[in-house]
């Protein structure tokens, strides 16, 4: 028997016996440390293709060009966490229900990604599904294995629409030396945000085998400085490595902070994508004083290949990434000015705002070499602080994106309403 078919077994085992162990007296950490939130996501999406009505330059849905795309959705998240019972070797449950309703959004529906897309492309009633994993806890190292939304410097699910994306697999975490965490793991399914369904882990549409990732952080001088490293593997298609530095200094009235790191990667295995050539190297510098954050980034990309993620992955790995951009085709460089302000300054506690200016050149890029790009992105958010809707939060985030050649430029809107219920 494979240790890709051990796994299952132990999530079977793992799952029955938190089931059960609940009932004894010596579980009570189980139900007391347990944690059960509804969130409630309302999500309006609007975006404006610019490129005229050439559907070969475009997005197009049964050979028409579209020259919009426009959903509106209402999405139940469920996020149920047990503690762990009680003993040497502690076992828990989370679970993750997951169900979005089509409030408007047909055929111009097909690239919001907030629903799944019929064949006609009409865009589907409702979607969902439920992520299930068991837990087991030893001292400070905990063993996961089942299906939840994970977030990883080498691999982050993304939650950018309706519902989130979920990865199904096993990791390990441990910190028994302080200051340090490892990680190490394997996925083998993927959930996309728009998907109801479990499909294989792949890059640019390339199914591969098992994503394997091993990692680790440690973090010193009062917890202000961290050094992460990181090794991945998408099997027989790609493998990556990442190494990252951050760094927090108050300076007088000032908090100033860096973010660098370097990644590499190529092809793996029988190299089902082909040969893969990819490396990144970047910088974040920010600068905090009173409500004020100001930040300055630079992103370089060198090789024959855009940077490696799992499909449907965010990029938030990158120090450029974005609501609608990562900047990250071949050979592109991109710097970014950003500003964020909190309001809590001028008395209204809860509204902040942000806006960013990222400007790429020298990427291979619709069609082009040497090609450039430009997004600018607001955001205006406003959390309610207290009351019977404390925590609701209203987002409107606002874009617009140029590029030369005939990739795709966008204007864009979208309005995302969240309201997280505690049940327990």
């Amino acid at each position: 028997m494979t240790a890709r078919n051990i796994i299952p077994l132990a999530l079977l085992g793992s799952t029955a016996l938190a089931l059960v162990l609940p009932t004894a007296t010596h579980a009570a950490g189980f139900v007391e440390d347990a944690k059960v939130t509804l969130g409630l996501r309302n999500y309006y999406f609007n975006r404006n293709y610019l490129n005229g009505t050439d559907p070969m330059i475009g997005p197009a849905t049964n050979r028409e060009r579209q020259g919009q795309a426009e959903g509106w959705t209402q999405s139940f998240i469920l996020d149920a966490r047990s503690g762990y019972t009680q003993g040497t070797v502690g076992f828990g449950l989370d679970v993750l229900g997951l169900y979005s309703i089509k409030l408007d959004g047909n055929r111009g529906a097909a690239n919001t990604q907030l629903l799944p897309i019929h064949d006609d492309g009409q865009a589907a009633d409702q979607f969902g599904r439920t992520a299930v994993a068991a837990k087991a806890k030893l001292s400070k190292t905990e063993l996961k294995v089942g299906e939840w939304f994970a977030v990883l410097p080498i691999l982050r699910a993304d939650d950018g629409r309706s519902l989130p994306q979920t990865f199904q697999g096993a990791q390990l975490t441990s910190n028994e030396i302080d200051g340090l965490t490892l990680y190490g793991g394997q996925f083998w399914k993927n959930s996309q945000r728009h998907d109801a369904s479990r499909e294989e882990m792949s890059f640019g549409g390339v199914e591969g085998d098992d994503f394997n990732f091993a990692g680790g952080e440690y973090r010193f001088n009062g917890n202000n400085t961290m050094v992460g490293v990181w090794h991945a593997r998408l099997e027989n298609v790609y493998q990556q490595s990442y190494v990252q530095l951050t760094h927090s200094q108050p300076v007088g009235d000032w908090v100033l902070g860096a973010n660098l790191g370097y990644v590499t990667g190529k092809e793996e295995g029988s190299a089902k994508a082909g040969n893969l050539d990819n490396k990144v190297y970047q910088g974040a510098f920010t600068a905090k004083t009173g409500n004020n954050t100001f930040t300055v980034a630079y992103q370089r990309l060198s090789g024959d290949t855009k940077f490696m993620r799992i499909d449907g992955a965010s990029g938030g790995t990158l120090v450029n990434d974005g609501f609608t951009n990562s900047y990250d085709n071949p050979e592109e460089r991109s710097w970014q000015i950003r500003h964020d302000y909190n309001f809590a300054g001028l008395g209204i506690p809860g509204l902040t705002m942000m806006n960013r200016y990222v400007s790429g050149d020298n990427a291979t890029l619709g069609g082009r070499t040497n090609a450039e790009e430009w997004g600018r992105e607001s955001e205006l958010a406003y959390t309610i602080q207290e009351g019977s809707l404390k925590n609701l939060s209203v987002r409107w985030r606002n874009s617009d994106v140029r590029r030369d050649g005939n990739a795709q430029d966008i204007h864009e809107n979208r309005l995302i309403i969240n309201y997280p219920l505690s049940i327990l």
